[in-house]
């Protein structure tokens, strides 16, 4: 079990946890995960993309939760609800990352829990994601009670640029509260 907070962050603690949040990225990119970037993983383009998912964070359009210690920030997940009016009832999970130094520890398993609980909260019962297919994260979302949906090949590069490889996708349905 893990010895890390896991909590929601407020937009004024995202501001005060960016540098360890760029630097999580740039740590779990050059570590060979496929979360949308090739190496090698620059500190531009690692603080280019939290510039943009800080700004979806301020307007409420995507909830990022973290795992830390007093000393370190070693995970996150994004929670990114749909914005659709006919989708009130959807969210995405997104950019799970957990530390090279950190993994496992059951941060991943915390954080999607984390996750969860907070899409009840605000009224999102189905939940989607997709991930590499044999990585770590598709046993992880299996291990949860997700449910795989299928495969689509050659999804994505893997984070070495050597080939493209399938992602799988997923979804939850949680219980509504009340």
């Amino acid at each position: 079990m893990t010895s890390h907070r896991i909590f929601l962050l407020t937009p004024e603690q995202v501001m005060a946890r960016r540098a360890a949040l760029v630097d999580l990225l740039i740590a779990v990119v050059e570590a060979g995960a496929s979360v949308n970037f090739v190496q090698p993983m620059t500190r531009a383009k690692a603080e280019a993309w939290w510039a943009e998912a800080f700004a979806a964070h301020a307007r409420g359009a995507r909830l990022i939760f973290v795992a830390e210690t007093d000393e370190r920030l070693d995970g996150t997940v994004h929670l990114v609800p749909a914005p659709q009016e006919n989708q009130r009832h959807r969210a995405d999970l997104a950019k799970m990352l957990v530390h090279p130094r950190a993994q496992r520890q059951g941060l991943g398993a915390a954080l999607m829990r984390a996750a969860e609980e907070e899409a009840c909260r605000i009224d999102r019962t189905l939940l989607t994601l997709d991930t590499e297919t044999g990585s770590a994260g598709e046993r992880l979302y299996a291990r949860l009670g997700w449910t795989k949906i299928g495969e689509i090949p050659g999804y994505a590069m893997r984070a070495d640029g050597s080939t493209t490889d399938p992602a799988s996708f997923f979804y939850k349905v949680l219980a509504p509260e009340g």
